[in-house]
């Protein structure tokens, strides 16, 4: 097979046409020759990658086609079109003439990656700025030539004309194409989400807006349909060899002895370095053969985990390592000793896995002092820094290319095993290519965190709330970093001895806006099982702590409000502060045709199969969301999910119907981890090593109708949308039951096992 070819040079980006998105990957060199233009207002020159720089963000070709450059990368949510949008919409061309490229060290700035539903609020509102700057420069640019004021101009698809008189008129690409800006813009000295820049252009009002607000289609979904989009697993290299990591058999075990002989048929031979163990072969059925034959004596520490049976309790006896209280309002405890009535409950979520839909693949090579990693991470440009970390190289020698792979949900294995592909690739001096196996990525990715989380509320004789008392206890959302920029956060790096400093001891409480007189919020972390190469270390996982917190809060507040005597809904409006909070409740409340009560319904249909309803809300970065579930509880304890009701407000619209498949994505996974995600393990290890042990949704369970309203709120900022639906959809859906059968279930997932023991006791 041919090498794929994943470079791309700037003149043939830059040429690029006829597509109406292009989005792309690959290093970008420095147009060699400037092309005619105004050279006391632009230069032929491009000067160093820089967020102070413009030319960092937006270049002009000599066809006029504009190069939007993104530190981010898209894992089939369409931002990349949402960037294009923004883009063209502040300087006026037409979408079809703006190419996104993104994923690339050589070619973008770090903006920290897919992260916290961050593509757009972040990510894409730099790319605006950057391109209502550019506007502004070649305006300025054109009243000199034409010699009249910039007020005088307007401009349309790129061509900038005088007013009243539209046959004096110059074009982007007559004043620029080909050439650079060299122009600056201000920059708040921080990488990643947290980058800012500033520029002296005025951004577009609302009123103004073409592009921004319609609808135009993703530009991935046809390569995927048809099977010509190329994966981070089709990257092919002159010399390459092919890779398989071995994990232990238990937690923490380590290599005592290996048997290379054992392996001496299968044409691949063994690379031990430290406790990393691996075998490389030049094709890649002896690798999987190597790996599966090859004899290791591992040792293992004694029995480090409680077993799936014995976690909750672990969490709940466990010392707390850190604490931090984020709301205190008047006098809890006081208000406690005087209440009438007390409700309080438990809540449990268990570790989840990423279960990606393929194991993550890596293709790395070094020559001399530089490397080139080719990965399907979620963050490149850390990538970048993990991999200089482990390999001794200098991060800017690490050039790390995007390339789409099985998709993931925050700090995947694929920064591991890029790690390892690149720790590989200097120990032999050729190109490896490591891919993983499918018990890998269940069994040995980083996992969302299990806590148990506990809520009481005091009453008066009279039903009013006098004072709310939350805790979220459990393990670090960041056991290990969201990113692998550092050696201690990568599995290859922990096994070959990197130090382990510190653990970023990090919860969350719910984010809402009920108003109680009396009212308290923390949240407390306890230490991970293992300290290094556990199966079970935590990082970003869709929302992270999201889920499971809101989980406990909603079905508190919804308990909250039959033991007050109220509707679910009336008790919300009425607790809620903030005008849109209320607005999301209210939309989704009105759009399922909620109907009011005080008490469990337990209807049933016409088969006779309970049906109940139920809502739960959550705020999420800027972003608010309501949803409704309408769910059945058959006899064997399985639940169907019928229909989702979301009210959705992320303030400003830039795509709505990619918005709506993106809240859909959200529905569909978040009921995927509500209904069956869990990870089990024993006292050695992991046991959830593929679909069977670790089943997700299929088709059978998957929502008949999901139902939206998007609530516009142009005059605010996009907040984005990755994350925040999948925030309170277990409480909906665990309150639904509810109404359906009068059992509040308090342990997630809810398993046709676990639903049909509820209802059994319940009797």
């Amino acid at each position: 097979m041919a090498p794929t070819d994943f470079s791309l040079s700037r003149r043939r980006l830059l040429q690029a046409s006829g597509a109406l998105i292009v989005t792309a990957a690959g290093p970008l060199p420095f147009i060699k020759a400037a092309l005619a233009g105004d050279a006391a207002a632009f230069g032929a020159s491009k000067p160093v990658m820089d967020p102070r720089e413009l030319d960092t963000w937006i270049a002009i070709g000599p066809d006029g086609r504009v190069t939007a450059f993104f530190g981010k990368i898209d894992q089939g949510q369409g931002v990349d079109v949402a960037v294009a949008q923004m883009v063209a919409e502040e300087l006026d061309v037409p979408l079809a003439a703006v190419t996104v490229v993104m994923g690339d060290t050589a070619t973008s700035v770090n903006l920290g990656g897919a992260s916290n539903s961050t593509g757009v609020k972040e990510g894409a509102k730099q790319l605006r700025i950057a391109a209502a700057e550019a506007r502004m420069v070649m305006v300025d640019a054109a009243a000199r030539k034409l010699d009249v004021s910039p007020m005088a101009l307007t401009v349309k698809d790129g061509v900038i004309s005088v007013m009243g008189n539209p046959s004096k008129h110059v074009s982007y690409a007559d004043l620029v194409g080909g050439r650079f800006f060299n122009h600056k813009v201000e920059w708040n000295e921080k990488w990643g989400n947290a980058l800012q820049i500033k520029g002296k252009a005025r951004l577009k009002e609302p009123s103004q807006f073409r592009i921004v607000g319609s609808s135009p289609p993703r530009s991935d979904v046809a390569g995927k349909v048809y099977g010509t989009r190329e994966y981070v697993t089709d990257v092919r290299l002159p010399g390459m060899v092919h890779a398989r990591t071995l994990r232990p058999p238990m937690a923490g075990g380590v290599p005592t002895a290996i048997d290379e002989s054992s392996i001496k048929d299968t044409g691949a031979k063994v690379v031990k370095l430290g406790d990393f163990v691996a075998v490389i072969a030049d094709k890649e059925w002896n690798a999987v053969r190597a790996a599966q034959m090859l004899k290791v004596t591992w040792k293992g520490p004694d029995k480090p985990f409680p077993g799936s049976d014995g976690l909750y309790k672990h969490i709940r006896d466990a010392k707390v390592t850190r604490e931090k209280t984020i709301v205190s309002e008047g006098d809890v405890d006081a208000a406690f000793a005087g209440a009438a009535k007390v409700v309080s409950a438990e809540f449990e979520w268990p570790f989840q896995s990423h279960a990606i839909m393929g194991p993550s693949c890596a293709v790395a090579t070094i020559e001399g002092d530089r490397a080139h990693v080719y990965t399907g991470s979620q963050k490149p440009h850390y990538v970048a820094e993990g991999v200089a970390a482990v390999t001794g190289l200098a991060a800017d020698k690490v050039h790390v290319t995007w390339v789409p792979g099985p998709g993931s949900f925050g700090r995947s294995d694929a920064d591991d095993t890029a790690a390892e592909a690149a720790v590989l690739a200097k120990a032999i001096g050729r190109p490896v290519r490591v891919q993983g196996m499918r018990e890998h990525g269940t069994a040995w990715d980083p996992k969302g965190p299990a806590g148990v989380h506990s809520a009481r509320a005091a009453l008066d004789k009279d039903g009013n709330v006098l004072a709310y008392d939350f805790v979220a206890k459990g393990f670090s959302t960041l056991d290990v970093d969201s990113h692998g920029s550092h050696a201690k956060d990568l599995w290859v790096g922990q096994v070959m001895g990197a130090p382990i400093d510190k653990i970023a001891y990090s919860l969350n409480v719910p984010a809402e806006s009920y108003a109680f007189a009396n009212k308290r919020m923390k949240w407390q972390t306890i230490a991970p099982l293992m300290e290094r190469a556990s199966p079970l270390r935590t990082s970003h996982f869709r929302d992270t702590s999201g889920p499971q917190i809101h989980f406990a809060s909603e079905s508190f507040i919804d308990e909250l409000a039959y033991a007050a005597g109220q509707d679910p809904v009336a008790f919300r409006l009425k607790h809620l502060t903030k005008p849109r909070d209320k607005d999301v409740v209210r939309g989704a409340s009105e759009l399922s045709g909620w109907e009011p009560r005080t008490a469990p319904r337990r209807k049933k249909n016409a088969n006779g199969v309970m049906v109940g309803q139920g809502i739960a809300y959550a705020q999420r970065g800027g972003t608010v969301v309501a949803i409704v579930a309408d769910i059945e509880v058959h006899p064997s304890g399985r639940i169907w999910a019928r229909k989702f009701t979301v009210a959705h407000d992320c303030g400003l619209i830039v795509n709505p119907t990619i918005l709506k498949s993106v809240i859909e994505g959200n529905i569909v996974q978040a009921t995927s981890r509500a209904l069956f995600e869990e990870v089990q393990f024993d006292r050695d290890s992991v046991t959830s090593v593929d679909w069977a042990t670790y089943p997700i949704l299929e088709t059978p369970d998957a929502p008949k109708k999901i139902n939206v309203i998007l609530l516009d709120r142009p005059h605010l900022p996009p907040s984005g949308a990755g994350e925040p639906s999948s925030r309170p959809l277990a409480g909906a859906i665990a309150n639904a039951v509810y109404d359906a059968t009068g059992v509040r279930l308090r342990r997630a997932p809810f398993t046709p096992e676990r639903v049909k023991a509820a209802l059994d006791a319940l009797g």
